[in-house]
């Protein structure tokens, strides 16, 4: 049916031909609006980046903050790549042949003139089966060190990371390793204490813990585990602590070698009271975390209540003689100032120089002997048995000990006779009281100085042998001669006077160590303090120095491999008390050394030494002589003790009855040694201020 003629007009428009004009409807509209909107939203994703940081269409700190989808995205790639490189730094790992211990080297140890004084670092380890070593013995160990060592993956993630992050600090690296870990640095890795080797480790211990059954795994780890003693493994720590092979050790004592697998320096029960009580509380502890564990019971724990007392170290026999003390000195030395440990010694490879002159060694050890010999009789006197003796002799110069004297013999006495507190002063302690009391009157201006700064530098131009032209204040008088006739109560009264901790302060600042201080007593101030043999020589240095001290040390250089060891640099002196202090107490303890030992060979009437004495009014348990000169200061202990006997026995009656309780030997000793150690000078004169 065909419209009329208005509603076709309705439908377009004509031309000017008559034929309707072609328009766009609403859907055409549509239809072109969305494909231009579809070209536009193309031209943008064209337009958009891979990574889209800084984020488009964002403001302020919005701009600058990853979306979700990239933080994830990265996460992603970072863990694929992780895990990509794990795989291939593991398939690439492969197990190195063991060390071979017949090629550790040892450590050299040399005299001052270059020479050499001794080897030391022969492996001593022995190898045994896993079935050779008991039971509760493994269970001890992996109780006290891994316990959950049969079911784990070889390696603790998280130490690795503590030791790793601890590295990079500089700080010491903590515990935390598993057996397995334990095992491969001991058998495969240096000890160095890198990021590398930390690596390194958590690869290799990945590995030996998947294609190594855990029973290998622990017998290694037994055999090349380091227990102190200068012993690796089981059977070498058994005879070392116990005398008997692995397979007698009963729980008790498996308990122990577990407790000092932890670190022998400090849980050796026989190096000194704290360590006993470390190894004591962890030796219990190990004993109580079996019980926990599982691997033994609480009935069989009840039984183990008395600690088992390990039987007292042993030097080796090439360490006889002296040799075994100088040693242990340098040791320590290196220890202190060097970073270096006692598992690192026992590793071997480092060549060590000491101070130690080998004809002054020899001259203090003939000089010891021959007194005793002479004047000691323990067959017939019971009161000579058990004597002991300790000395040391300092370079004045430099600190530099040169020589000492630990005890007859290191492989038979352990105990360094030379280098341990525990024997009171007495009477050689005054001069640090004369000295305090002297600076306290400096201070007040009551002396004949005009200052401690003044005095410093008047005596450098001064020699420290002629005696001062002004006389003492009436004070110092007083302990001038209190020093020398033996007399206490002056003593104790200044020490009250100027304060004990003043006293005390001196004393540790011209060289005692703080740990070896007594309480601050009334006794303080006539020597209950138990300084070494090795700190009462180099703090009477400071008589000779014009008051300045210098720290001892017994190591001029040390290099592992061609590196030096760092921190050994030569000690520095430090002023301790005014030279004028150190004059007058010198000026007393020159008077000294004369009534005690008159003058040395040679060297005229009045000896060039500063010198203190014990003497029959001291009622300690020791005798004690130091005598100092420019060239040396030489100090000698004598006292008696007992094995399992805690305190010193008494030295009444030693040497008989004009032994003024021992106080007589050790300056024969001092002058038997000095007059061989310092030779008189060719052309001596009637005074030591004449001496070229």
């Amino acid at each position: 049916m065909r419209l009329p003629r208005k509603h076709r007009a309705d439908r377009g428009a004509t031309d000017e031909t008559g034929s309707p004009e072609r328009t766009e409807g609403p859907k055409r509209t549509r239809r072109a609006a969305g494909r231009a909107k579809s070209r536009r939203r193309a031209a943008r994703k064209a337009r958009r980046r891979l990574i889209d940081f800084p984020r488009r269409g964002r403001r302020g700190w919005r701009r600058w903050t990853p979306s979700w989808k990239l933080t994830s995205g990265l996460f992603l790639l970072f863990s694929g790549a992780l895990a990509a490189l794990f795989t291939a730094v593991y398939l690439q790992v492969r197990i190195p042949d063991p060390h071979d211990s017949a090629r550790r080297q040892a450590t050299l140890y040399y005299w001052a003139d270059g020479s050499r004084m001794v080897s030391v670092g022969d492996v001593n380890r022995q190898d045994v089966k896993l079935d050779q070593v008991p039971e509760f013995v493994q269970h001890a160990v992996i109780a006290a060190e891994n316990a959950d060592f049969y079911t784990d993956s070889g390696v603790s993630v998280t130490g690795i990371g503590r030791a790793a992050v601890n590295i990079v600090k500089g700080e010491e690296t903590q515990g935390g390793s598993t057996l397995t870990q334990q095992y491969v640095k001991n058998t495969y890795l240096s000890q160095d204490q890198t990021v590398q080797r930390k690596i390194k480790e958590l690869f290799l211990a990945l590995k030996v813990s998947n294609q190594r059954p855990k029973t290998e795994i622990l017998e290694g780890y037994l055999n090349t585990s380091w227990f102190g003693r200068d012993a690796y493994g089981i059977q070498a720590a058994s005879y070392a602590y116990y005398g008997i092979p692995a397979h007698e050790l009963n729980p008790s004592q498996g308990a122990l070698l577990a407790a000092v697998l932890k670190g022998a320096e400090s849980f050796d029960p026989s190096l000194g009271a704290e360590n006993r009580q470390r190894a004591e509380d962890r030796w219990s502890w190990i004993l109580d975390r079996q019980v926990a564990t599982g691997s033994m019971s609480a009935q069989e724990r009840a039984k183990y209540t008395v600690f088992p007392e390990p039987k007292s170290p042993v030097k080796p026999t090439s360490q006889a003689g002296q040799i075994g003390y100088l040693v242990d000195i340098a040791n320590k030395y290196l220890k202190s100032r060097g970073g270096i440990t006692d598992k690192d010694l026992a590793g071997g490879g480092y060549s060590v120089h000491t101070t130690f002159e080998k004809d002054k060694v020899l001259a203090l050890t003939k000089a010891v002997e021959q007194v005793c010999a002479e004047r000691l009789d323990p067959k017939k006197r019971a009161e000579d048995q058990y004597v002991q003796v300790g000395a040391a002799s300092i370079r004045p110069k430099d600190g530099a000990v040169v020589a000492v004297y630990g005890g007859s013999d290191a492989i038979e006495h352990f105990t360094n006779n030379a280098d341990t507190s525990g024997v009171p002063a007495a009477s050689a302690f005054k001069p640090f009281v004369y000295a305090a009391a002297m600076e306290k009157e400096l201070e007040d201006g009551e002396g004949s100085a005009e200052g401690a700064d003044q005095g410093q530098d008047r005596g450098q131009d001064q020699d420290p042998l002629k005696p001062r032209p002004t006389e003492p204040p009436k004070a110092s008088t007083n302990l001038h001669s209190a020093l020398v006739n033996s007399d206490h109560t002056p003593f104790v009264e200044s020490g009250k006077r100027i304060g004990l901790k003043k006293v005390k302060e001196l004393a540790v600042g011209a060289g005692l160590r703080e740990e070896s201080m007594a309480k601050l007593e009334p006794t303080f101030s006539i020597g209950t303090s138990t300084p070494s043999a090795v700190r009462l020589a180099s703090a009477y240095t400071t008589f000779v120095n014009q008051g300045r001290a210098t720290e001892p040390y017994s190591v001029v250089k040390a290099e592992r491999n061609g590196v030096a060891v760092e921190g050994l640099g030569h000690p520095k002196p430090r002023r301790a008390m005014s030279s004028e202090a150190a004059s007058r107490v010198g000026a007393a303890l020159r008077q000294v050394s004369s009534n005690a030992v008159g003058p040395p060979k040679g060297w005229g009437t009045s000896p060039p030494s500063w010198a203190g004495k014990t003497g029959p009014n001291d009622r300690m348990n020791s005798a004690w002589y130091i005598g100092a000169t420019p060239e040396l200061s030489t100090s000698v202990a004598m006292f008696r003790t007992k094995p399992d006997v805690p305190r010193l026995l008494p030295m009444q009656g030693v040497g008989g009855p004009d032994s003024e309780r021992g106080s007589a030997f050790p300056p024969l000793i001092w002058k038997a040694y000095n007059e061989v150690a310092t030779p008189a000078p060719q052309h001596p004169a009637d005074g030591p201020q004449d001496r070229p």
